[in-house]
């Protein structure tokens, strides 16, 4: 582990949402904080809230008004609402994920609050892109007791097509966790237009097959996020896609496990 930030309690990061007793974001009993802000764009976010790296007008349908998203809390706030649920973290083999938005998109305070958490003795995970420098990855990932990571696409083209960036810092970074003996999870959100074709599901088993994954979720296509598009005021340019479920996903299933790549449908 590089040597490591002082950890002011006072430093601020700008985090949408802190969800308590989550039960999908890793093991047991979990506290999930949201972190504000991604370097990439990607057309079918489900939660474009996240996107900007700033506060920002949403509108709020229960209490009928808008709201503002977005809260610049410091170390110790964070800390706080986290060690409230100590005791159902012990019991359920639960702890914290840190999610986003991409927690490394402001990767100084996401490391000062990842070496809080650990101080703690707290089981820690990341949701992440990877989309980082890899200085700044290798600085942060020692933290993480289960890294959870997203590969979109496995062409460096494509992926710039699709996201706004080309996907060559997350392959390294994600080869760093695969070397590191860190438990880890893939996860392909299998997305119609961008990565959804036989060829699609072909290279990524060649990918994987290089990298030394042996598993993988695949995550169909949903509309879940529809609605927060126009709560912010913005065009979805995914609103008339078809959404996606289990059973569309066998052949390409099929397609990764015939490469020996174990592939589990998380579908709904």
């Amino acid at each position: 582990m590089s040597t490591k930030r002082k950890i002011n309690h006072d430093d601020k990061g700008l985090i949408f949402n802190i969800q308590k007793f989550s039960l999908n974001d890793g093991p047991g009993i979990r506290t999930v904080v949201f972190f504000k802000g991604c370097p990439l764009k990607c057309a079918w976010c489900a939660n474009p809230e996240s996107q900007a790296r700033r506060p920002e007008k949403m509108y709020d349908e229960a209490k009928g008004c808008q709201i503002m998203v977005g809260e610049y809390r410091t170390v110790a706030e964070i800390m706080d609402v986290i060690m409230q649920d100590y005791d159902f973290y012990e019991e359920s083999g639960g702890g914290v994920t840190l999610s986003g938005g991409e927690v490394l998109f402001q990767a100084p305070f996401a490391i000062k609050l990842a070496q809080a958490i650990k101080e703690k003795g707290i089981h820690l995970a990341c949701e992440t892109t990877g989309y980082t420098k890899p200085e700044t990855f290798n600085e942060f990932y020692p933290y993480m007791d289960l890294i959870y990571f997203d590969c979109k696409q496995w062409s460096p083209l494509l992926h710039r097509q699709g996201t706004g960036g080309t996907n060559e810092m997350i392959l390294k970074n994600m080869q760093t966790v695969i070397d590191s003996g860190k438990k880890y999870c893939i996860r392909i959100p299998v997305i119609p237009g961008f990565n959804y074709t036989d060829n699609d599901a072909q290279h990524f088993g060649e990918l994987f097959g290089k990298m030394g994954v042996k598993r993988v979720e695949l995550l169909p296509f949903h509309q879940f996020g529809l609605k927060k598009y126009a709560d912010l005021g913005r065009e979805y340019q995914m609103k008339d896609v078809a959404q996606l479920h289990s059973e569309d996903l066998l052949n390409y299933q099929k397609i990764l496990q015939d490469a020996g790549i174990t592939a589990q449908i998380n579908g709904w």
